[in-house]
């Protein structure tokens, strides 16, 4: 009998068992298991793309990150740096200290020391020279006038001028530099270029600050010995009057105009005021204490006195040599520097250790500035953007921002530290 062909479907219709074949079971095995192992690949693939981004991404991230930090570097840097300031110049400060007979120098940019130099004992008076770059200066203690090359930090010169000075000022055109010897009774005359002494005068007993008038035509000088002012022609040296002031006068200031000067008294409550073309006292003011510094307003229309014993501000009218406002301050207010820029005067509460900032269009205190131990000076740089502040009692100069009127830094410096000039160069 002929055998059927049956279909493979009719077999298992028909119940007959029929064996499964074994290659299409491992070729479904072998298929799945490639299919994982490439399903592996592919994650391992995805991981490693993931982790190479990641890496990529995370350096750009730094990449990002340094700029931003650079960025802000830069700004501080040009938030600190004097807006005046060019390529290639600098700003420094120097510090008189009279503890230890040094001028210490700071860099205004980088707000850091740049050099400590020996003057002589008890250096006081420091000046810049109006037109080379030099700074002076004069040792009380040891009777001489010294000068700083700017540029090297080099002391250039000393100069023996006579016992016990105080003070230096300059002629408008810079050839001559003027010294009071408070010991010898004298004042001295200087050639800024050969640093020697060209003239000498005697002005009266214990001679104690010279000022120039703004026109150039007189010298002012201060005698403690006889309460007296005396004018000089400053070509000459030669007497050209002597006006009775108040007792033990030490500080004067000259109006822009030179048709007035006020003159502090060193021991008592009184301000005398001179009218310097008829040589004649226009009055004597009364203050709330001794007057130690005197403080111009930018037109010279006020003087402001601070006055440590009644704890406040004095404004007087040099106008009208009247005895006007006067501000409450704090514990014992003692020195100064305004600002023309904002009308802002900045006064060193001594006793406090703090800048108390006076908006004085309308004569308002703008809050306070802890600033060190004893601020006994205050100066603004030329271009007003930073005030820097001298602490007798804790050795360091305070710079604070004006803009902000926040303190940047503190910078130490030397020992007993009592004047500060600023140079740019």
């Amino acid at each position: 009998m002929p055998a059927i062909a049956t279909s493979r479907a009719d077999e298992v219709n028909s119940g007959i068992a029929v064996p499964m074949r074994r290659w299409s079971v491992r070729r479904q095995r072998d298929s799945a298991a490639g299919a994982a192992a490439a399903g592996q690949k592919a994650h391992g693939q995805e991981w490693l793309c993931w982790k190479n981004m990641r890496g990529r991404i995370n350096y750009r991230l730094l990449f990002a990150l340094l700029l931003l930090l650079g960025g802000v570097a830069r700004q501080v840097a040009k938030d600190n740096r004097a807006a005046v300031l060019g390529p290639g110049q600098h700003l420094y400060a120097y510090v008189a200290n009279a503890g230890d007979a040094s001028v210490t120098v700071v860099d205004l940019v980088a707000l850091s020391v740049r050099a400590q130099i020996s003057v002589g004992p008890r250096p006081s008076g420091i000046r810049v020279h109006p037109t080379r770059e030099e700074i002076w200066g004069v040792s009380t203690e040891k009777g001489t006038a010294w000068v700083i090359d700017a540029r090297s930090g080099a002391v250039a010169a000393q100069i023996p001028v006579g016992a016990g000075p105080f003070a230096i000022e300059f002629s408008h055109d810079g050839r001559k530099a003027y010294v009071a010897s408070s010991g010898a009774g004298t004042v001295v005359a200087i050639d800024c270029a050969t640093r020697a002494v060209v003239a000498r005068a005697r002005v009266g007993q214990k001679p104690w600050l010279v000022r120039a008038t703004p026109d150039g035509k007189l010298l002012l000088v201060t005698g403690r010995g006889d309460n007296s002012l005396s004018l000089i022609d400053p070509a000459t040296l030669a007497l050209v009057a002597r006006i009775p002031v108040a007792a033990q006068p030490e500080q004067m200031v000259v109006l822009p105009d030179s048709s007035k000067a006020f003159i502090a008294s060193g021991s008592s409550t009184q301000i005398t005021v001179v009218d310097l073309a008829q040589r004649t006292v226009l009055a004597n003011l009364a203050v709330g204490s001794q007057p130690r510094e005197l403080i111009l307003s930018a037109d010279g229309g006020e003087l402001y006195v601070p006055s440590a014993d009644s704890h406040g501000l004095d404004v007087i009218d040099t106008w009208r040599n009247e005895t006007g406002d006067h501000i409450a301050l704090g514990n014992a207010p003692s020195n100064g520097a305004y600002s023309a820029q904002s009308g802002t005067l900045y006064v060193t509460d001594t006793g406090a250790g703090r800048i108390i900032p006076v908006d004085m269009a309308i004569r308002r205190v703008q809050g306070s500035i802890a600033v060190g131990q004893r601020p006994v000076v205050a100066r603004l740089t030329p271009d007003e953007t930073l005030l820097l502040v001298v602490n007798e009692g804790s050795n360091d100069m305070a710079i604070i921002r004006t803009r902000t009127n926040s303190l940047l830094t503190l910078i130490p410096v030397g020992q007993g530290p009592r004047d500060i000039a600023i140079k740019m160069f």
